[in-house]
């Protein structure tokens, strides 16, 4: 059983964040903001693979200005990302559920200050984004692009905003490699009780961003850091939410959806096995339970895992077996064992739903 970290509960619009919370999957659009119609459609798209929360690029007043009607056709909670120029800031924060600052690029204190000042009229939080390329002159001097270098950013930052009586806080201290990343994410979570969202940045594409992502999001997930998380790709939207889902999925935190064991290819394998186990994911997808099928193509492993997989199919040659909890519940010809698979599993489903 993960422990997670204790910390404090703040909202994005109606998703709570930290405390006792689910740990919530967020994504970026990358259409220009002010093109509302565009952007309103990757939200959705977002938003129908499961995401839960939604940031975008403000980097210009048509930008900040486009908001308004986006939140209007919209579901999600939205963050207005800001850099550089904080009276964005001051105009997003009439319209949107978070804003993001990097403190690096801000500004001074009285920039940050009128910033704390609107987001507490709306009651809204802000995240302190710290990434290590763009740290305050003062930490990159002494640290460099360093996971000391980031925390002692957002430490200071942090007291900052507390100093100002603003508490409604989450931070991100975000590297383009696993190892600073992670670090930085395990300095930093013995020294406050404030939320933690997690990700890579710069991660790459679709490849790369997975393999970086589940490696540094997974360890500091099996350690209960974390509160909410983006695995960032570039130029994927959907693959962004299906592969944080599946880290939280295989890492064991979040205990829904279907886990499936099947067998590496070998010269034992007696069936079309890649085509049944296609066939077999796209027919799991949307459900929901929690449970564990096994697709074997031989009998070497297939009787083991089946004893311990809510459902199985163990194949033999032209035939195999459907087992329900290690028991045989039939056995059939070839063609005929996933549609009874699947009959088996969407029983096991509503049993366990």
């Amino acid at each position: 059983m993960i422990k997670r970290y204790p910390t404090n509960k703040i909202y994005v619009g109606d998703v709570p964040i930290g405390g006792d919370s689910p740990i919530s999957v967020q994504s970026m659009t990358y259409s220009k903001t002010h093109d509302v119609e565009a952007t309103v459609e990757q939200i959705k798209k977002l938003h129908f693979a499961g995401c839960d929360i939604v940031r975008v690029a403000v980097p210009d007043y048509e930008d900040a200005n486009a908001l308004k009607e986006i939140k209007k056709q919209i579901k999600l909670p939205l963050v207005a990302d800001i850099h550089f120029n904080y009276r964005l800031a001051l105009i997003a924060a009439e319209v949107v559920d978070c804003i993001r600052i990097n403190p690096g690029n801000i500004g001074n204190k009285d920039r940050v200050k009128e910033v704390v000042k609107a987001c507490q009229q709306r009651n809204i939080p802000i995240r302190i984004g710290v990434n290590s390329g763009s740290l305050e002159k003062e930490f990159d001097t002494k640290y460099g692009p360093t996971s000391k270098g980031m925390v002692e950013s957002a430490l200071y930052n942090i007291k900052y905003l507390e100093d100002l009586g603003f508490s409604d806080i989450k931070v991100s201290l975000k590297a383009s490699d696993v190892e600073r990343t992670v670090e930085a994410y395990r300095m930093l979570r013995p020294l406050t009780n404030h939320p933690f969202h997690l990700g890579v940045t710069e991660a790459g594409t679709k490849f790369h961003s997975t393999v970086k992502s589940s490696i540094a999001l997974g360890t500091l997930l099996l350690e209960g850091i974390g509160d909410t998380m983006r695995v960032s790709m570039t130029g994927e939207l959907e693959e962004e939410i299906n592969v944080a889902r599946a880290i939280l999925k295989d890492s064991g935190v979040v205990k829904s959806g279907v886990n499936i064991i099947s067998c590496p290819t070998c010269g034992r394998i007696e069936a079309d096995l890649v085509k049944a186990v296609a066939e077999v994911e796209k027919r799991v997808k949307d459900i929901k339970a929690p449970l564990n099928i096994s697709v074997m193509g031989c009998v070497v492993n297939a009787i083991g895992e089946a004893k311990h997989a809510d459902v199985a199919i163990a194949f033999g040659k032209g035939q195999g077996l459907i087992m329900r909890s290690g028991e045989i519940v039939a056995k059939l010809k070839e063609d005929e064992l996933v549609d009874r698979f699947m009959q088996e599993v969407e029983k096991a489903a509503k049993e366990n739903g």
